[in-house]
């Protein structure tokens, strides 16, 4: 049972991380850990070298796993290029990684809404993947650099039960 992890921000330290981090301890399972350091996209290079070896690695952790987990801070109201940028390399791999694929998606932010635009956004992006996005219940959190402690952990309980019940959700439908 291995849950792959997605974090939309590249920062070590981002509260997008910890979400993630936190939503697959309670999956529970191994975690692999994505890695988004990829070449922005570009079909030229695509048509000469093919799918860069990041990329092929990407698309081989996301078919080797049982379900997905993916947080998304909030850029301008929308998830950040990083992320974009990976599901649309993705979306290039020939074996439709992600089609029927359960993922669950959240989001981390500063603002009073806890990145809800990107995550909404980051469903439709999802869309033309096929992947198999459970429905509810929307882990945003808000505030989001005063909702964990100095160890990385999770401190409000509202958000804590939301991301058990999405968590929870998840599982159920990947081994359904």
């Amino acid at each position: 049972m291995t849950v792959l992890t997605i974090s939309g921000a590249l920062r070590r330290d981002s509260v997008n991380r910890k979400l993630v981090t936190e939503a697959a301890a309670l999956y529970g399972g191994d975690v692999v850990e994505a890695d988004l350091n990829l070449p922005l996209y570009d079909g030229d290079l695509e048509a000469a070298e093919g799918l860069p070896q990041s990329v092929v690695t990407l698309a081989d952790q996301i078919l080797a796993a049982e379900a997905i987990l993916i947080s998304t801070p909030e850029y301008n109201k929308a998830p950040p290029g990083v992320l974009k940028n990976a599901l649309d390399w993705i979306s290039r791999d020939s074996r439709g990684v992600m089609a029927g694929k359960p993922v669950a998606v959240m989001s981390a932010a500063a603002g009073r809404t806890g990145g809800e635009t990107a995550m909404f956004i980051l469903r439709q992006f999802l869309t033309p993947l096929r992947a198999n996005v459970v429905t509810g219940p929307a882990v945003n959190v808000s505030g989001a650099y005063h909702e964990f402690d100095e160890s990385g952990k999770l401190t409000n309980d509202r958000y804590r039960a939301g991301l058990e019940e999405l968590t929870a959700l998840l599982k159920a439908t990947a081994t359904a």
